[in-house]
């Protein structure tokens, strides 16, 4: 399986009144084709404006990406032109987004917001492009696809709306799709049939997926390699059973202990990571981690670790051992 995507020393900074906001702060991965990739932390780590970048959606002002390089295809997308970005961004790299109601278009229809793309991106006239909206209507699970073409997004339900958003994803078939939070404002139930849905086109399509939550535990159903970040690093990367299995970052600790278990027993209490994320215009000398982390030694304050392979397909940054408590 080949290389998709890979991003190189990726580095984001909003220049505010405040000072410069270090949002995206180096970071490196590689996604491979037709593989599932989860980048997960809580808000503000850096997990959407990473993508955003990916996709060259950063706004400027205020934003700048300031260094790195993303290779998509063998390609530098942050060196490609206004056309040729546009020809990749919505062709061959698709986005799905938070909140379905404000990414949809609130005046047009469902078919005039589908078939957009298709024309643009395909160059099919307006029956083909109603006919194609309809079938990915069908493929994304709308019942009497047809007869919704022309409905507007409000008289649709939030689940609704999002499988709406995934047919506009899907609609040029494209080689990567990136899903910012994509159940967040759904219900359970719905949540569930959206990552199953999801997880059904990733396999008839054949696409790479890069799925972004705060949510550990949606994550073991979708991915096969995760990615957690944490004040604009990536503080572990391994594959998701080795992660769950084996988590050694003490903030992957922190968020799998927060999590509801089928299993846990009625004494059993969640265990919140205590503290709040630290200031990115004021970024701390060492580990961004160290003022929240009960494992941390001198050293966590003084000098930041750097991302480190501890078996193969395993990285951590962190000085400490958390399986043993001593310093490395």
């Amino acid at each position: 399986m080949g290389v998709l995507l890979e991003v190189k020393g990726l580095q984001t900074q909003f220049f505010t009144q405040d000072g410069v906001v270090n949002a995206v702060n180096g970071i490196s991965y590689v996604l491979n084709e037709k593989e599932t990739l989860a980048i997960v932390g809580e808000s503000g780590s850096g997990k959407s404006v990473s993508v955003l970048s990916v996709m060259r959606l950063i706004p400027s002002p205020p934003g700048k990406i300031v260094a790195g390089e993303v290779i998509f295809e063998g390609q530098d997308v942050l060196k490609l032109d206004d056309e040729a970005i546009r020809h990749i961004r919505g062709n061959h790299i698709a986005m799905i987004f938070q909140d379905p109601m404000t990414s949809l278009n609130p005046v047009l229809t469902i078919y005039q917001q589908i078939g957009e793309a298709l024309q643009l991106h395909l160059g099919m006239d307006k029956a083909q492009a109603r006919q194609r909206a309809a079938e990915l209507l069908e493929m994304v699970g709308i019942p009497e696809a047809e007869n919704r073409l022309d409905d507007y997004p409000h008289q649709f339900s939030g689940g609704m709306r999002q499988r709406v958003m995934i047919a506009i994803g899907l609609s040029c078939n494209p080689k990567l799709l990136i899903a910012d939070e994509p159940t967040t404002a759904l219900d359970v139930t719905i949540q569930a049939q959206i990552v199953e849905l999801v997880k059904k086109l990733k396999n008839d399509i054949g696409m790479a997926v890069i799925w972004i939550t705060h949510d550990l535990g949606v994550v073991a159903g979708i991915a096969e390699r995760v990615i957690v970040m944490y004040a604009g690093g990536i503080v572990e990367q391994a594959e998701v059973h080795e992660l769950y299995a084996n988590p050694r970052h003490p903030y992957t600790l922190g968020l799998l202990k927060s999590i509801p278990r089928m299993d846990m027993k009625r004494s059993q209490r969640l265990e919140p990571i205590e503290g709040l994320p630290p200031d990115l215009i004021n970024l701390p000398p060492g580990c961004p981690f160290a003022p929240r982390c009960k494992y941390r030694i001198d050293r966590c304050t003084q000098e930041k670790p750097p991302l480190k392979e501890i078996s193969p397909g395993h990285e951590v940054a962190c000085w400490v051992d958390v399986t043993e408590g001593i310093g490395s």
